[in-house]
């Protein structure tokens, strides 16, 4: 049986708070970079991050510019999508469009041969 999906309010809840502190910034901060008036910002940021306030779909994507981080990787229900939400969000569009054109060529890949190439290009090299 697998795991129930992680609440909606919780994933932004969690990845609000990760990207607020992997950048150094206090819940005012991102208030203010969002718009909010500084006296109140610290409040309804804490709000969001502990699931005591629904967030709308336009202050998700104002609190996403304000993080500096692709709005999706504020909805990443594991570690490894956000990881790769952030990467793929530091490449250039055209870099966007290749990684993706990569992933579906892979994902056409059967299991094995996708594991040997993955494994082939992640495995250190030996010059």
């Amino acid at each position: 049986m697998t795991a129930a999906p992680p609440a909606p309010r919780a994933v932004v809840a969690a990845r609000l708070r990760q990207a607020r502190v992997l950048r150094g910034l206090s819940q005012r901060e991102v208030g203010v970079r969002m718009g909010m008036d500084k006296d109140t910002a610290s409040a309804r940021i804490s709000r969001y991050e502990s699931e005591g306030m629904s967030i709308s779909l336009e202050a998700l994507f104002e609190l996403a510019q304000a993080l500096e981080v692709p709005p999706a990787y504020l909805l990443a229900t594991s570690p490894a999508m956000a990881d790769a939400i952030l990467a793929l969000g530091e490449q250039s569009a055209a870099q966007q469009e290749r990684f993706a054109e990569l992933l579906g060529v892979l994902g056409e890949l059967s299991a094995k041969k996708r594991n040997a190439l993955i494994e082939k290009v992640l495995s250190p090299t030996k010059d």
